[in-house]
């Protein structure tokens, strides 16, 4: 049996994003989702972090910065995007958040016209030991499913 990573942590995390629709709807900026989910989770009086820096260091130099838009409980990053559908460069987004922080867990998050939609992006060591091209392989199919899925309940189809 598969266990299920920060079960309860990401089922509170889903509540408050679907709190979040409920009121606010589709068509705002990702800024305003981002600060009624945190809204949401004072509510709940849970523990996260906004817009957390990650510094990216090569042979002790900084290369770059991740920004990351919740760190909730210290063990999940929360990206909240605004659109119709995931990007493949979401997803890859959240891939290197997870690779960078070596967090366990990600949920990336889109507010759509259809309603919120959410993934839980899993860091697992056989995964992230596999060569980059595996990597984007299995990014591209996971886009592929998620956006699949979108177009065929647009058409109508119960799914």
């Amino acid at each position: 049996m598969t266990e299920i990573i920060h079960k309860e942590l990401s089922y509170e995390i889903v509540g408050v994003l679907f709190e979040v629709y409920n009121d606010l709807g589709y068509g705002h900026k990702e800024i305003y989702y981002e600060k009624a989910v945190a809204g949401g989770f004072d509510d709940r009086k849970m523990a996260y972090k906004r817009q957390v820096p990650y510094i990216l260091m090569f042979k002790g130099k900084e290369i770059g910065r991740y920004y990351l838009d919740f760190l909730v409980e210290g063990k999940i990053v929360l990206e909240i995007k605004r659109g119709h559908y995931f990007g493949k460069k979401n997803i890859e987004q959240v891939f290197n958040y997870l690779k960078a922080t070596n967090l366990k867990l990600a949920i990336l998050a889109n507010f759509t016209p259809n309603g919120v939609k959410f993934i839980r992006i899993v860091n697992s060591d056989k995964f992230m030991k596999q060569p980059e091209e595996y990597k984007l392989t299995i990014s591209k199919k996971l886009l592929h499913y998620v956006n699949s899925y979108k177009i065929r309940k647009l058409a109508g189809h119960n799914l």
